[in-house]
């Protein structure tokens, strides 16, 4: 893919800090601490989240690219303290540390946290083998979820530069484990049930779902178990022909799933009636399309009578709501005893062993909605600036105004 907005991050869960740096984003955008700030936040929250989320208070600092509010045009540096350090600067400590004989504490501390023990389901395995690791932490420090920090802060950027162009993005838990809200609630989200989606503690629209959801993850907890679950992404405001149909690395859907598909829980990303199409007959698939009235739709004169495409044909988006559902797999840590852990092996002793456990959640599915925007909001800030260029924010608005006029006079 021929990126125009690239993103980089750097660091681990129990490092120092959290780096990041967003290339690509023209000059003039308006930027403060806090637009990227307020995604942080609603990151951390969520019903059934671990003990780190009370220790972590993720505020970005802003270290290159923005001055007095504007971005500059040069690449945007951000870093993230990781509170936690304070009580792993031993084990992480990018120096060597020097141990002797009497220092017990310390040897303490390298012992408990040298692993040897995989998890299945996670990087540990195939990671330790492929770089060629004997303590599985440095795999795993990576490996983390705690990453998606960096994401969201990344994200953030995104979201800021996609709301001066009129495009919003919202996400919605739709089922966690086998708790699903009932299918009305899907599908579509207004600003007002956004406001509800994010005061709910698993970012559900349906408080009587709600609570069902919570009654299982309190009864996943008492077993040990985790849970995963099913979100909704729906983006609004968003121009007819973002993508392309002539090469297959420029299908929009392709790139989305791309970047969705990169979260660590996700497993599965659907568009539209997603696994439907492939069992429904051709007339209950495609969207028949008609002459819009100029006043209901500000993107196009032309409007598709339903949106069982999700809002991409062909590859290319066609001016309704881009409807995407994501599948997240319960996080492969489980809060069990040795003796009902998972069956794994010990790469140190190459014998069959558990699974071991640390510190983690039974259910990050509202906040994998809450990921999977940000990298929804990235994939789609790069088409805008692949399809519009220029180097700053003036330039690349006249470019896109006229374009949407263009379409609007098909």
């Amino acid at each position: 893919m021929n990126n125009k907005l690239r993103f980089l991050t750097a660091g681990e869960s129990h490092g120092p800090a959290l780096s990041i740096i967003v290339e690509g984003i023209p000059a003039g955008l308006s930027l403060l601490a806090e637009n990227v700030n307020y995604h942080l936040a609603r990151r951390q929250k969520g019903y059934g989240r671990g003990a780190r989320m009370k220790i972590e208070t993720d505020k970005v600092d802003f270290m290159g690219g923005v001055r007095q509010g504007q971005t500059l045009g040069s690449p945007i540096s951000m870093q993230i303290k990781n509170n936690d350090y304070a009580n792993w600067n031993i084990t992480m400590n990018p120096a060597p540390i020097e141990v002797n004989l009497t220092d017990e504490e310390i040897k303490k501390h390298l012992t408990d946290k040298y692993i040897t023990r995989v998890r299945p389901g996670h990087a540990d395995f195939a990671g330790a083998i492929k770089y060629n690791q004997t303590d599985v932490r440095n795999i795993l420090e990576r490996s983390s979820a705690r990453e998606t920090t960096s994401r969201v802060a990344a994200g953030g950027i995104a979201h800021q530069f996609l709301k001066d162009f009129g495009i919003k993005i919202y996400s919605q838990v739709l089922q966690i484990g086998s708790v699903k809200v009932a299918d009305e609630y899907a599908g579509n989200i207004t600003e007002n049930e956004f406001e509800q989606i994010e005061a709910s503690e698993l970012r559900c629209k349906s408080p009587e779902t709600t609570n069902l959801m919570k009654e299982e993850i309190d009864k996943a907890r008492k077993q040990g178990e985790s849970l995963g679950g099913i979100i909704e992404i729906i983006v609004y405001g968003l121009p007819i022909g973002l993508g392309s149909h002539v090469h297959w690395d420029r299908r929009l859907d392709g790139i989305i799933a791309q970047y969705l598909m990169s979260v660590h829980t996700v497993k599965a990303v659907g568009f539209g009636i997603g696994f439907e199409a492939g069992i429904q007959v051709g007339s209950l698939v495609h969207d028949e399309i008609e002459r819009s009235h100029p006043e209901s739709n500000l993107v196009s004169a032309y409007q598709h009578l339903t949106n069982r495409a999700g809002g991409i044909e062909g590859g290319m988006s066609n001016g309704e709501p881009i409807i995407c559902r994501v599948a997240l797999k319960p996080i492969p840590t489980l809060a069990r005893t040795e003796e009902n852990s998972l069956k794994s092996i010990d790469l140190k002793t190459k014998s069959n062993d558990v699974a071991f456990y640390e510190r983690s959640d039974v259910c990050v599915v509202p906040a994998g909605g809450v990921v999977c925007e940000a990298m929804m909001a990235l994939a789609l800030a790069d088409q805008i600036l692949n399809k519009f260029g220029g180097d700053s924010m003036t330039e690349l608005k006249s470019n896109y105004q006229n374009y949407l006029a263009y379409c609007l006079n098909r």
